[in-house]
């Protein structure tokens, strides 16, 4: 059993976060919720999403990463674009930047050495990529092209998938860890 720390009443917390929040960045979250829950760990973590700016906030996702998403039977619907709000980096265990735009962004708005070290490249979990300096771990923004784009987009998020899976599995079990030693002290 899972302890407290990453539970209903506490999971571990992940955003995803790119321009305008209505490509790239809903398009992780769901994607990854679709991984979290294949790998059972549903109930533990939670993932949402939010831009850099204010400038899609109340609109639905593409519907060139709508389309991308339903080909792979992960419903988009109910997204809508919101802003990040530096209130969380306080209730989020990782952040992950979709571009390094986004990533210098973050780093930016952070108030303190905590928070930094949370912000993560999405694509820095990608095996392929390992070794590879942040400038070049971007994913370009496919809203200025076509369906292709989405689909690039796509496989390149897909790729980092299991990489995340595998360091919040790892995450989890260390909050357990931890505090199975903390209750065996006490």
């Amino acid at each position: 059993m899972l302890d407290d720390m990453y539970s209903a009443s506490r999971p571990y917390r992940i955003i995803t976060v790119c321009t305008g929040n209505i490509c790239r960045s809903p398009m992780a979250e769901l994607m990854l919720r679709e991984a979290f829950d294949a790998a059972g760990l549903a109930d533990v973590v939670v993932v949402d999403s939010a831009g850099t700016t204010s400038y899609e906030v109340g609109r639905p996702i593409d519907p060139r990463a709508a389309r991308k998403l339903s080909a792979h039977r992960i419903i988009s619907e109910s997204h809508v674009a919101r802003v990040w709000r530096t209130d969380w980096f306080q209730d989020r265990d990782l952040i992950l930047a979709l571009d390094v735009d986004h990533y210098g962004w973050l780093q930016q708005a952070a108030s303190q050495p905590a928070d930094l070290e949370k912000i993560r490249m999405l694509r820095s979990f990608d095996p392929a990529a390992a070794g590879r300096n942040t400038l070049e771990l971007g994913i370009d923004d496919p809203w200025y092209g076509g369906h292709r784009d989405f689909d690039a987009t796509w496989d390149l998020i897909h790729a980092a998938i299991p990489g995340i899976v595998e360091f919040v599995r790892a995450a989890v079990a260390g909050k357990q860890d931890d505090s199975q030693q903390v209750r065996s002290t006490s």
